[in-house]
């Protein structure tokens, strides 16, 4: 059935619109949340060495993993700023440059079968799994030795069908071969698909001759890449070795071939289950209004709806030079799919690296994708076309409204970072140098080391040498490695390439994050039986450590400009400044803050951000008040806030003068909490 008139249909079917309509998916769907994403995971530590450290320690910090790499850093960098909405607008602009790429690799390896490549388009555009985008400082640059990888690909295959150019269109195809191969280990094994192609490729234009003719030619055309490829391996295992990623498998087969062999089986067929097929799964996990609210469903559905439109609009023009359904390029499609995958994990597998469908491990699927793709379009190739498109139509739909939940969830952790390190400047407006900072893991997509960047790039702004003044651990995350022991007087080094930490477990502060409620500095007295903290967070333990007088109350931590604005001064601000206060014994500062913050339409989210104001009401003689917020914070739950609010009263107790007043709350606190006398 003819959707548009023949003239319009003809016009959309051109690859002029076919290009067009990836860009604007590419815009619609990554493009939804770009303005109001922020820096993750590696963008954080990478972009603070780079704009913070300077050039020479960003060379520093790839050296001894991926030297050439650091030079592409070096070019993106010095026209794009350390602002995460450009590196947002680039990582869009680079994944369609891929896709581009990948689709006229399919358009000239099976001529004709253009509702395949667009298929295979369609789908890398929106694979689910695929969270790294979101790190837009570091997907940029996947995206661009990926882009090198596909068009030495394109260059091969246009050279084989322009022989008046061979030589020229070679050169540039090994020139872009070497870059891929230079840069990193993702793309590396990909390499070896070449021979793949140059035998369907030759096989295809070449009908009749005989397989052995035809193999003697894909050996020739072959040749000077497969040289390259030698090349580059032996200057990595001469001359450079990624110390990052070790050899774990062979080490493994001398030890134990047999079990080895069986558990590589088993890995590999997991991995390529879950790259193909199990992905896809995740597209059907669609939003909850009561959850997400009803802005972002809304977004969703529109989003989703109008992405499905476009790719269901194209896949019905766009039709094949020949057949319905083609099983011979199905075939082919899915052997060459199932082949690229494998080449694909070799890196991962080598390595033992763990390749899942989960942030942060699923920034390996970006070399598995476009084999899983290509696997799948194969599939289709069976299925008649009416359905194919049905098919590709729901999954395209569903994939981009997956993305637009992803992204969601990026922003949401973005502003949640923003939020601790408010509430981190407003209680510890400086630290001193050297100070290990401690902390739970609650931001999905940060590593420690991550918020690490970022607390140096606050605390020590005009940063410039090679030590490195402050850490930040996840003690589940770092204890018995960088972090020794969670008991005192421990020395903690910490590489940040860059440069290094040096301090010591005396000279830290733990603090506790856990949203809705404020970030607490937490107090050794209280918090080492503290039930609200999670025991897993091993965070009770740490608050052993945790050593308030590494915290200056003069001014010198400088937010920068990406973490703007500051948020409204709610509840949290006058907690966090109150306990500062309390830190420095102005009494009467906690008091006049805590008359503003009960004031507000915001209110405590645990019972223990009353307890600094609680001290404080009791140390200016203001008794019946201290009672009344012990008595609210008690009703929250007495079995839990019930022992700490004891020891809070022995504290106040110790460090207040005896008056009638004091006998008469400390009598009646003992008596309504149960406290031994």
């Amino acid at each position: 059935m003819r959707i548009f008139p023949e003239k319009i249909n003809s016009m959309l079917s051109k690859p002029g619109a076919v290009v067009m309509s990836f860009f604007a998916i590419a815009l619609l769907v990554f493009g939804s949340f770009a303005w109001m994403q922020g820096f993750y995971w590696d963008d954080l530590p990478i972009s603070w060495i780079r704009y913070q450290l300077g050039a020479d320690a960003m060379k520093a910090y790839f050296a001894t993993s991926r030297p050439v790499w650091a030079l592409l850093y070096q070019v993106t960098t010095a026209f794009l700023p350390q602002t995460p909405v450009y590196w947002q607008y680039f990582a869009i602009v680079c994944r369609w440059l891929s896709v581009l790429l990948l689709w006229l690799v399919v358009i000239e390896v099976w001529r004709g079968r253009k509702q395949m490549a667009l298929t295979v388009g369609l789908l890398f555009l929106l694979y689910p799994s695929l969270e790294l985008h979101w790190a837009a400082f570091l997907s940029s640059h996947f995206y661009i030795v990926l882009c090198f990888f596909l068009i030495s690909y394109l260059l091969m295959l246009w050279a084989f069908r322009m022989p008046g150019r061979f030589l020229p269109l070679t050169i540039l195809a090994l020139t872009f071969s070497l870059l891929n191969l230079w840069m990193m280990e993702y793309f590396y094994f990909l390499e070896l698909m070449r021979p793949f192609l140059i035998f369907y490729v030759l096989s295809q234009s070449q009908p009749g001759k005989w397989f052995i003719q035809t193999l003697r030619q894909t050996i020739l055309r072959w040749l000077p890449y497969l040289v390259a490829f030698l090349v580059n391996v032996l200057y990595r295992a001469f001359v450079f070795t990624n110390i990052s990623y070790e050899n774990v498998l062979l080490s493994d087969l001398r030890v134990a071939p047999l079990h080895t062999l069986i558990e590589l089986v088993k890995v590999i067929l997991t991995d390529l289950w879950q790259v193909a097929l199990v992905t896809w799964g995740t597209v059907f996990q669609i939003p909850n209004p009561a959850v997400d609210g009803i802005r972002v469903t809304t977004l969703y559905v529109l989003i989703a709806a109008a992405v499905g439109a476009m790719g269901f609009l194209f896949l019905r023009i766009v039709r094949d030079d020949y057949g319905d359904v083609d099983r011979a390029s199905g075939s082919w499609a899915i052997g060459i799919g199932m082949a690229t995958m494998l080449f694909a994990g070799v890196p991962f597998w080598l390595a033992s690296l763990d390749v899942n469908l989960y942030f942060p491990a699923n920034r390996f699927v970006i070399s598995f994708m476009p084999g899983a793709c290509l696997f799948l379009a194969g599939v289709m190739e069976f299925i008649p076309t009416r359905y194919r498109v049905l098919l590709v139509t729901v999954l395209v739909t569903l994939a981009a409204g997956r993305q637009v939940m992803t992204g969601n969830e990026f922003r949401r952790d973005w502003e949640k970072q923003k939020d601790l390190f408010w509430q981190m400047t407003w209680r510890a407006p400086g630290l001193k140098p050297d100070t290990l900072v401690l902390m739970n893991e609650e931001l999905s997509f940060y590593a420690d080391n991550s918020i690490g960047a970022a607390l140096n790039w606050i605390y020590a702004p005009t940063l410039s040498g090679e030590e490195i003044p402050y850490a930040l651990f996840y003690p589940t995350n770092r204890l018995g490695g960088s972090l020794p022991t969670l008991k005192q007087g421990s020395p903690v080094r910490f590489p940040y390439e860059a440069g290094t930490f040096h301090g010591n477990t005396s000279d830290a502060v733990a603090f506790y994050f856990k949203p809705p409620a404020c970030l607490r500095l937490l107090d050794p007295v209280l918090d080492v039986d503290n039930r609200f903290i999670s025991e897993e967070s091993l965070m009770r333990q740490a608050s052993a450590l945790s050593n308030a007088d590494r915290i200056l109350r003069e001014q010198s931590a400088v937010m920068p400009v990406i973490y703007n604005p500051e948020p409204v001064h709610g509840w949290c601000y006058y907690f966090e400044k109150a306990d500062l206060a309390a830190q420095f014994d102005d009494w009467e500062e906690v008091t006049r803050l805590g008359d503003k913050a009960f004031k507000l339409d915001d209110y405590p989210n645990n019972p223990l951000e009353r307890f600094v104001f609680i001290e404080g009401y009791a140390h200016v003689g203001q008794w019946k008040r201290a009672v009344e917020l012990s008595d609210v914070s008690y009703r929250v739950s007495k079995d839990f806030v019930g022992p700490l609010l004891c020891r809070l009263w022995e504290r106040i107790e110790t460090e207040t003068a005896p008056s009638v007043e004091r006998s008469e709350a400390l009598a009646k606190v003992q008596s309504m909490f149960a406290c031994s006398p």
